[in-house]
């Protein structure tokens, strides 16, 4: 499966974007779906993820909760992280991921396939 994020760019502090990501002619049925990032010379860290099933849960990494928000459109079969507040700590590549399972996963090693990532700068 191959994964589309986009919505990546360069924003000032307290500046908001929104990622998404698509799979061409895939709806994620029952697939739960995940946000990591990457900053440089850091390790891929988890932001949030979003389970199968109503109302889908969701989880998020201490460092995002109250700023971002993950969501799923189901019929469009696309996943997206609002991310508002943004820092300059928040500046990374941001990876969208897939897995198969209905559950929700914090583990990227539980993760099936994964996107390409977009960059996000956050910078005055």
């Amino acid at each position: 499966v191959q994964l589309q994020a986009s919505g990546g760019g360069t924003v000032q502090p307290g500046g908001s974007l929104r990622l998404s990501c698509a799979g061409p002619g895939r709806t994620f049925s029952n697939n739960a779906m995940g946000w990591f990032r990457q900053a440089p010379g850091k390790d891929r860290e988890f932001v949030a993820a979003i389970g199968w099933g109503g109302p889908a849960a969701a989880d998020y990494s201490d460092s995002v909760k109250g700023r971002f928000t993950i969501s799923r459109d189901i019929r469009k079969g696309t996943v997206y992280l609002q991310m508002n507040s943004l820092r300059p700590e928040d500046t990374a590549v941001y990876y969208c991921a897939g897995r198969r399972a209905a559950s929700l996963s914090t583990n990227a090693r539980t993760y099936d396939y994964w996107g390409q990532g977009t960059l996000v700068t956050v910078s005055s």
